[in-house]
C-alpha cells in the first residue's frame, strides 16, 4: 500500500500519496524560487497556494487521497512556473497568468449585479457597451432581460483576489496587504479595491451614472414587487394551513362551511378507516399532511425571504425537506395505489319481486329510520344525493338508497332492488353486492322500505349503492311519508312540472298520481296514515 502524507495548503488539510507529494513539492519549490526575491512575491506565492487548495477541493481531494493525476491536472490549470509573467526591475506587485480565465460577475463594477462589469473585465471592453446592448435588447420582447437574468443566476461573483485574477488576467491589481511578521492576510478596501479594473471611459462613466440611477429605480420597483409577492405567499400559506387545521383537526366549519361545496368533508379522516385497511389509515393521514404542509411552509419561507431580502445557508435544510417531501409523495402514491386496486372493477346484482296491491292507492312508509339508529358522523354529497352515516360503536356504515317510481309495462306491480359495488375483480365486487343488507316488506296496501342499507364491520366501503326501482300501473295513487321522501333524488322530481319533491311533502302534499310522464302531485291531500 502506498504511503500517504498529510499536508496543509491555504489552511486546508489534504492527504496525498508519496509520488504525488514529490511532484507537488518540486512544483511549489520552483514557484518559491521564481517569486521569493521579487517585491510582493510572498503574497503571490500565498495566492497560488490558495488557488491550488481550491483546485484540489474541486477535485474532491478532501474525500480521499490526492494522486499524481490530481497534481498534474492542477499544474495544467495554473501553469508551469516558467509561464508566469514577472518583471524583476518593476516596483509593481507581480502578477501570474493562469492558463485558464473564467467569467464572473464583477462586484467592483456593478450597476445591478455586476454581469456587464464582469463581461467587460473579461473581454477588456468598456462595460457600458454591454449595458446599452442589454437595454436595447430588453425592448425586443424582453430578450435582453431574460438573458441578463440567466447570466445573473448562472455566473458566480468574483469575491476573492484569485477569482478576480481569473476574470481580468494581468490587468488586476491586488489591494491586499500582508504582514510578514504575523503571517496573516489582511484585506483593505482602499481606492484600488473599488476602482481596480473598471474599463469605462469618461463618456462611459456618464452612461454608467445614468444606468446607476435607472438601476436604483429598477431595484426599488423590484423590491416592491417582491414584497407584494412575498406577502401574498405568506398569507396564502398561513391561511391555507390554518384552514386545514380548523377543518380537519378541530372540525370547526365556521367560515369554512362545507355547504358551499355541497359536500361534508369535515369527517373525511374519520371515514378513511372505513375505506382502507385501518393499519394504513394513520399513514395516509400523516403522509398527506406532510405532502401538503411542506410546500406551504416552503411558500411561507420564500415569502419571508422576499419580504426581508436576506440570505441564509438553507441549502442542506431545503434539500432535506425536498427529499422528505418526495419520499412522502412516493410512499403515499404506493399506499393509495395498493388500496385503490380494491376499486378496480364494478359489479351489479339485482333482486326482483312481484307485489300484490289490491287497491288503487299504494302507501309507502319508511320502516327502519336513520333517526332511530345510533349515528355518530355523516359524510354526504348533496349534489348526488349520497349520504353515509357512521355508527362508530358497531363499526357499521348506513347508506341511504335512492328510490325511483316508474310505470309498469304489464300493469303488474313489482319492486327491483339493484346493488352495485366495486372490488379488486368482478367476482370480488359481485360478492360485495351480495353482502349488502337491505330490507323491505309489503303489508296489504303499504310498502315498508328501510331508510338505509347496511355495510357491516366485516367489510369496507366500496362505493356501494342501492337503487330501489318500483314499477306500478299508471293511475295508481302513491302516498308517501317524510322518510320516504328522503329516498327520492331531487333530480327525479325535477323532470316533471312543479317544484322539487322535497318541497312537495314539506308543504303537506304527500299524494302523487302515476301518469305516463311519471309522478304528478295529486289534489287529494287527505289520505294519510
Amino acid at each position: 500500500m502506498d504511503k500517504t502524507i498529510n499536508i496543509n495548503l491555504g489552511g486546508t488539510k489534504f492527504q496525498i500519496d508519496e509520488e504525488a507529494f514529490k511532484i507537488l513539492r518540486d512544483y511549489l519549490h520552483a514557484i518559491n524560487n521564481r517569486f521569493r526575491n521579487i517585491q510582493g512575491g510572498v503574497e503571490t506565492i500565498e495566492d497560488i497556494e490558495l488557488r491550488i487548495a481550491e483546485i484540489f477541493q474541486s477535485q474532491k481531494g478532501l474525500a480521499g487521497v490526492l494522486t499524481t493525476e490530481n497534481v498534474n491536472a492542477m499544474i495544467s490549470i495554473i501553469g508551469k512556473p516558467e509561464d508566469f509573467d514577472i518583471n524583476e526591475d518593476s516596483e509593481e506587485e507581480p502578477v501570474y497568468t493562469s492558463q485558464r480565465r473564467r467569467l464572473y460577475r464583477n462586484p467592483d463594477d456593478s450597476i445591478i449585479s455586476g454581469v456587464c462589469g464582469g463581461i467587460g473585465a473579461y473581454l477588456n471592453v468598456d462595460p457600458v457597451i454591454f449595458r446599452i446592448l442589454f437595454v436595447i435588447s430588453a425592448l425586443v420582447f424582453g430578450t435582453g432581460f431574460l438573458v441578463y437574468l440567466v447570466l445573473w443566476i448562472a455566473l458566480p461573483v468574483a469575491n476573492s483576489d484569485i477569482k478576480k485574477r481569473e476574470l481580468t488576467g494581468n490587468s488586476y491589481t491586488s489591494t491586499r496587504s500582508y504582514s510578514n511578521q504575523s503571517g496573516g492576510i489582511h484585506t483593505s478596501a482602499g481606492p484600488g479595491y473599488d476602482t481596480g479594473y473598471k474599463n469605462s471611459t469618461e463618456a462611459g462613466n456618464v452612461f454608467n451614472e445614468i444606468f446607476r440611477v435607472i438601476g436604483q429605480v429598477f431595484y426599488v420597483i423590484l423590491r416592491v414587487f417582491l414584497i407584494i409577492i412575498g406577502v401574498t405567499f405568506v398569507l396564502t400559506g398561513f391561511l391555507t394551513i390554518v384552514s386545514f387545521i380548523m377543518v380537519f383537526v378541530f372540525k370547526y366549519p365556521g367560515a369554512f362551511s362545507t355547504d358551499e361545496f355541497h359536500v361534508s368533508l369535515i369527517y373525511f379522516p374519520d371515514f378513511l378507516s372505513y375505506i382502507v385497511n385501518p393499519a394504513v389509515s394513520p399513514w395516509i393521514i400523516a403522509l398527506t399532511a406532510i405532502a401538503i404542509a411542506l410546500p406551504l411552509i416552503a411558500l411561507i419561507y420564500w415569502g419571508v425571504k422576499m419580504i426581508f431580502w436576506f440570505k441564509a445557508r438553507d441549502g442542506v435544510v431545503s434539500l432535506f425537506a425536498l427529499v422528505v417531501w418526495v419520499i412522502s409523495i412516493t410512499a403515499l402514491a404506493i399506499i393509495l395505489f395498493n388500496e385503490g386496486i380494491s376499486f378496480a372493477e364494478t359489479a351489479k346484482s339485482s333482486q326482483e319481486e312481484l307485489l300484490t296491491v289490491n287497491k288503487d292507492t299504494l302507501y309507502i312508509r319508511t320502516d327502519n329510520k336513520i333517526s332511530s339508529s345510533k349515528i355518530d358522523k355523516e359524510l354526504s354529497v348533496k349534489e348526488e344525493g349520497y349520504s353515509v352515516f357512521i355508527n362508530e360503536e358497531d363499526k357499521e356504515l348506513y347508506i341511504r338508497p335512492i328510490l325511483n317510481i316508474n310505470s309498469s309495462d304489464d300493469n303488474e306491480a313489482r319492486i327491483v332492488v339493484r346493488k352495485r359495488s366495486m372490488g379488486r375483480s368482478e367476482l370480488d365486487a359481485m360478492r360485495k353486492t351480495e353482502s349488502l343488507s337491505y330490507y323491505y316488506r309489503l303489508s296489504e296496501d303499504t310498502l315498508f322500505l328501510d331508510e338505509y342499507f347496511t355495510i357491516t364491520a366485516e367489510r369496507k366501503w366500496s362505493a356501494d349503492n342501492v337503487g330501489i326501482n318500483l314499477y306500478i300501473p299508471e293511475g295508481t295513487i302513491v302516498n308517501i311519508d317524510r322518510g320516504t321522501g328522503n329516498l327520492f333524488h331531487d333530480r327525479y322530481f325535477n323532470r316533471y312540472e312543479g317544484s322539487s319533491g322535497s318541497g312537495r311533502w314539506e308543504s303537506g302534499n304527500r299524494n302523487f298520481i302515476l301518469t305516463y310522464d311519471g309522478l304528478r302531485a295529486s289534489s287529494n291531500r287527505s289520505m294519510k296514515r
